[in-house]
């Protein structure tokens, strides 16, 4: 069974919605049920933008940000931006739609801004650095749940055309514990963990540091930096669309990969013209 999620605390932002909503007065319940359907609304905007959005006063959003339990309505709105970190996609519907006709045009000006963000923090040296330990390492471990394991996944397909010590961790039915026993300094475990984060990211972590293996930590930009880890990559996926958008992630993981590739040299062509030859004689290709 995948680890499960960290809860959020009981004085989360939505939560306090939740547990208020029934005893609030009818303009007070009308905001409360708008942020229910559109919470990020209050961390994007101001207390007027927000009255005019939900049809309220703006008395009313400073009655109501108390009544939650906030002295003002930038302490509301700091909760709601904390909680949006965490990665629900609750936070990301917005009242005001973008007009359809200008959707893709918004999306792929996102997409390349977060590519952009991305790449401006990341240092090449890192980058080869990472490459150079993934060629040498004795086995090279790939971790990652839900959305992140398709990531994870997209790394090991591709590395092990290069990189036959590669491997896929946990499988079905398996625990990660069979397999941080044996690592050792001489491995490189990469970690996808972007948002939501399973609850045991941070033990990982810090089992690898434990087993000295090197590590690459690859997140959202909602991370802190880990110093537990040797490589922690940050990747943007905002977005103002209902789904985030990993297209800086996987032009991350391109990279790794084609350095790595690049970086073995002689021996990655080989190993590629073996499996290609290979796969024409069974008939795959």
């Amino acid at each position: 069974m995948e680890p499960q999620f960290h809860d959020h605390p009981p004085t989360a932002f939505l939560s306090r919605i939740r547990s208020a909503l029934p005893e609030l007065h009818r303009a007070e319940r009308k905001l409360g049920s708008f942020l229910l359907d559109f919470p990020g609304d209050l961390a994007s905007y101001d207390a007027q933008e927000l009255a005019r959005l939900s049809g309220v006063s703006k008395a009313t959003v400073s009655r109501f940000v108390r009544r939650i339990g906030f002295d003002n309505y930038e302490t509301a709105r700091r909760a709601a931006r904390d909680e949006r970190q965490t990665g629900s996609r609750h936070f990301l519907a917005h009242a005001e739609d973008i007009p359809p006709e200008s959707q893709l045009s918004v999306s792929i000006q996102e997409e390349m801004a977060n590519i952009a963000w991305t790449f401006d923090r990341i240092d090449t040296a890192e980058l080869e650095a990472l490459a150079q330990a993934i060629i040498s390492a004795r086995r090279v471990w790939l971790v990652g749940y839900r959305i992140s394991r398709v990531f994870a996944d997209y790394l090991y397909w591709q590395l092990l055309k290069v990189v036959p010590s590669a491997s896929i961790i946990p499988q079905a039915g398996e625990s990660l514990g069979e397999y941080t026993a044996e690592m050792t300094s001489e491995d490189v475990v990469i970690i996808v963990a972007l948002r939501r984060k399973a609850a045991n990211t941070l033990p990982l972590i810090q089992e690898c540091a434990r087993q000295a293996a090197q590590t690459a930590l690859i997140t959202d930009e909602g991370s802190q930096p880990d110093d537990r880890a040797r490589w922690h990559f940050r990747a943007r996926i905002e977005t103002s669309s209902p789904q985030f958008n990993h297209a800086a992630v996987m032009s991350l993981c391109h990279q790794i990969v084609t350095r790595t590739t690049l970086k073995a040299g002689q021996k990655a062509r080989n190993r590629l013209r073996l499996i290609d030859e290979a796969n024409e004689r069974l008939g795959e290709v």
